[in-house]
């Protein structure tokens, strides 16, 4: 799964889920995915800007876990993801996945 797919889908879900209540940042690699679930919705940019809670691990860790290969909750353990901000806004990000 590259990139743009791993975008796509995050855009596509963000719009049929309830706004998430903080902004997001998804640091993939070298690219950034921003989530402000701030509002009346969820709106997915693509900007590098100060968010909430920060989640930082690669496209190939997150295309993993997407189709349940890994386990999130193993990931963050073994350093594949890594997390920093609100850990309950981090659990609200599975719903966009």
């Amino acid at each position: 799964m590259n990139f743009n797919e791993i975008a796509e889908n995050i855009t596509k879900q963000a719009e049929k889920v309830s706004p998430l209540g903080g902004t997001f940042k998804l640091v993939l690699d070298d690219k950034v995915v921003y989530i402000d679930g701030s509002g009346d919705k969820n709106i997915v940019s693509f900007e590098d800007k100060d968010a909430d809670t920060v989640i930082t691990t690669s496209q190939e860790a997150l295309a993993d876990m997407i189709s349940g290969d890994l386990n999130p909750m193993m990931a963050t353990m073994t350093g594949k993801v890594k997390i920093k901000g609100d850990m309950g806004l981090a659990m609200k990000i599975q719903s966009l996945l």
